[in-house]
C-alpha cells in the first residue's frame, strides 16, 4: 500500500513553508510521511517536526523515522493540533503548519477501510477504526432527514433526498453493511447524467465526511494555527474539493484583512491593521499537468498560503 502512495504538491507544500533549517514544523496529516520525509531532509539537528494522524496505519507507517531524535507523532486528528502545541510547548513558536487534507491513497484503495465504491468491503469510512461510529452503524439508525442533509450539505447531491429514502426503505430487509450494497442502492436510485462520474461519488464523499467530521477538522486546525504558529511562519493548506478549499479560503481572507470601519471615517492607516493577523502569500496553486498525468488523484488539489504576523 505504502508504494501506492504519491504525496500531491510535495516539492511545492514544502517550499511554501520556507523551511528554517533549525525551525519547528508541525505536519498535520502524516499518511505515508512524504511530506514529513522531505522536512525532515531540510532540518538541521536543532530542527524538530511533529507530525499528526488519527488513522493507525499511518502511525505505523512512521516508524521509519522512529531513529530520528526531531521526529515526534501524535495519534489524534488534527482538531487537537492547539492541545498538541500546548503538550510540547510550542504555543506560539511554530515556524510551519501543513495541512494536507482529504483522505489518502492507502485509504482508497484497501477494500477493508469502506471509503471507495470501486471495490466491495466493511461500510466503515472512519479514519481512525479505534473510535465512533462506523459508516454502516450511522446508516442503520438515522432518519431520513439527516441522511439527506448530510448527502446534500457535504456531497451536494442533487438527488439528496431520493438517495436517503431507499436508504432508510432497503435496510429493514437488507441491512447496509458493504460498500456495493450501497453503491449498487445508490446506482438504481439516482438518474446517471454525469458519464465521468460514478452515481455513487458524492454520497459516499459524504458520508465519509460526516463520520469524520472533516469539515469541523478543518475549522478546529485552522483557528488553532492563529496561537500555534510563531511571528512570520507559514500556514500551507491543500484541499481537494470546493467544500475544503471554500473553508481555507474565507479563513485567510477574514484573517488577511484589517480592522471594519464604516466608509467615509477619519481613521489612520494603523487603526486600519489591527486584527490583521495573517498575510497572503502568493495565488493558489494548483498541480502541474506533468504531475496530474503522473498522479491522477491530485487533479483537484488546490495549496494556499499564508503568513502570521504580529498581533497588532
Amino acid at each position: 500500500m505504502d508504494n501506492t502512495h504519491i504525496s500531491v504538491l510535495l516539492e511545492e507544500a514544502v517550499s511554501g513553508l520556507e523551511i528554517n533549517p533549525d525551525g519547528c514544523y508541525i505536519d498535520c496529516t502524516f499518511g505515508r510521511g512524504g511530506h514529513s520525509g522531505l522536512i525532515l531532509s531540510k532540518l538541521s539537528e536543532k530542527g524538530r517536526l511533529i507530525a499528526i494522524d488519527r488513522d493507525v496505519t499511518a502511525i505505523a507507517a512512521a516508524e521509519k523515522f522512529a531513529d530520528d531524535a526531531r521526529f515526534t507523532i501524535e495519534h489524534e486528528g488534527f482538531a487537537a493540533l492547539e492541545e498538541i502545541a500546548q503538550k510540547h510547548d510550542l504555543i506560539g513558536k511554530v515556524d510551519g503548519v501543513l495541512l494536507d487534507l482529504g483522505v489518502s491513497s492507502p485509504q482508497l484503495d484497501d477494500a477493508e477501510r469502506g471509503f471507495s465504491f470501486m471495490q466491495d468491503g466493511p461500510l466503515d469510512m472512519r479514519m481512525d477504526t479505534t473510535r465512533g461510529k462506523t459508516a454502516a452503524q450511522w446508516l442503520a439508525q438515522a432518519d431520513v432527514e439527516d441522511i439527506s442533509w448530510v448527502l446534500k450539505t457535504f456531497g451536494e447531491e442533487k438527488h439528496a433526498w431520493r438517495i436517503a429514502n431507499a436508504i432508510v426503505d432497503s435496510r429493514e430487509e437488507n441491512p447496509l453493511t458493504r460498500t456495493g450494497q450501497l453503491a449498487k442502492l445508490i446506482k438504481t436510485t439516482a438518474p446517471q447524467r454525469e458519464i465521468k462520474k460514478h452515481p455513487a461519488t458524492r454520497s459516499f464523499q459524504a458520508i465519509r465526511m460526516y463520520i469524520n467530521s472533516e469539515l469541523d477538522q478543518i475549522e478546529q486546525a485552522l483557528n488553532a494555527s492563529l496561537s500555534v504558529l510563531t511571528q512570520g511562519g507559514r500556514l500551507v493548506v491543500i484541499s481537494f474539493h470546493s467544500l475544503e478549499d471554500r473553508l481555507v479560503k474565507q479563513f485567510m481572507k477574514k484573517h488577511s484583512q484589517g480592522k471594519k470601519v464604516p466608509r467615509g471615517l477619519p481613521v489612520s492607516e494603523e487603526e486600519l491593521q489591527k486584527g490583521k493577523k495573517l498575510a497572503l502569500v502568493g495565488r493558489k496553486l494548483k498541480p502541474s499537468k506533468q504531475e496530474v498525468e503522473d498522479n491522477v488523484r491530485s487533479r483537484s488539489s488546490v495549496m494556499r498560503v499564508a503568513q502570521r504576523l504580529a498581533d497588532q
